[in-house]
């Protein structure tokens, strides 16, 4: 019987989230009949995974620290075989600026953007009103700032107090449309979702709160934006050199008949609200097996 350590919670502004896919993954991962245990993780890592003795290691960390590259370099020093993606796929795909480029030569269509500092967003427009502030390497739409054309001038928050995302910033386009996203199980990308929510955007509390969002799956688009956003998650997860599970998301301009990516994330969200699951059942896929195939694929050098 393999012994499983799922790993999550950690430090990062995704820890509660991190706790909730932990706990529903270890329970799953149990259920499957593996000898599974849960890890919360302290910067004293290394010294907990190697207390229990793991076969394999269960990611279910978020943030940084957690799917940046920086854990799965831990896991690679400690020859452990892990779940999800690599060093190298994990840091430029948590980089959202790095992570544009591979799309762009990949052939996908991409947002307009700028790199700017705190102090540069907050001084004077760095791009044309409507556009979107992001950190560069945050998920759970943390720290995502919309400038709209009727604002008085370029958003002050990210210089209050309460700014905790760092400096490093990017201003991108505004796409308006559709809110999609696509699911990829090692070379399978498993469905397309519409997501809609009553609040202003797909913020954290659309995506974690009972009742924050609506996920309709099969979206209901055009037959033709299905296969396209099928392809491109699945060529996305290629390009950044991804393993395991991946959850891409899009926006549908159906004015310009325009698909945009916008990020992919290497540890989806595994909490009775997330999307993986939801597209995985969708196609005859239960939870208790989507975490079976995790572990099974897990290994070193991703």
């Amino acid at each position: 019987m393999k012994r499983v350590a799922v790993i999550f919670g950690g430090w990062s502004s995704e820890r509660d989230v991190s706790l909730s896919s932990g706990e529903q993954m270890l329970k799953a991962a149990r259920d499957a009949g593996y000898d599974a245990i849960g890890i919360d993780a302290t910067r004293d890592l290394a010294r907990q995974i190697e207390g229990e003795k793991p076969d394999v290691i269960l990611n279910g960390l978020h943030g940084p620290w957690g799917e940046d590259g920086c854990v799965q370099g831990l896991f690679e020093i400690l020859g452990i075989p892990y779940s999800h993606s690599g060093v190298t796929a994990s840091a430029i795909a948590m980089d959202k600026r790095k992570s544009k480029a591979v799309y762009l030569q990949a052939g996908l269509d991409v947002a307009k953007d700028v790199a700017v500092t705190r102090e540069e967003a907050a001084r004077a427009h760095p791009l044309k009103p409507p556009y979107v502030i992001k950190p560069v390497n945050e998920g759970s739409s943390f720290g995502v700032v919309f400038v709209r054309e009727q604002n008085n001038g370029p958003s002050q928050f990210v210089l209050s107090d309460d700014w905790k995302y760092g400096d490093n910033l990017m201003a991108e386009e505004y796409i308006p449309g559709r809110e999609l996203t696509v699911a990829v199980m090692g070379d399978r990308a498993l469905a397309v979702t519409e997501i809609t929510t009553l609040r202003d955007f797909y913020d954290f509390d659309a995506k974690y709160a009972a009742g924050g969002s609506r996920h309709v799956v099969p979206a209901d688009i055009p037959e033709h934006v299905t296969k396209a956003a099928l392809e491109a998650a699945l060529k996305a997860h290629q390009a950044l050199g991804c393993r395991g599970v991946t959850r891409s998301d899009f926006r549908f301009d159906e004015e310009k008949d325009r698909l945009v990516i916008l990020e992919t994330n290497t540890q989806p969200g595994m909490t009775p609200t997330s999307l993986v699951p939801e597209q995985a059942a969708f196609i005859g896929i239960s939870f208790e097996e989507l975490v079976s195939w995790m572990i099974e694929d897990a290994s070193c050098h991703r």
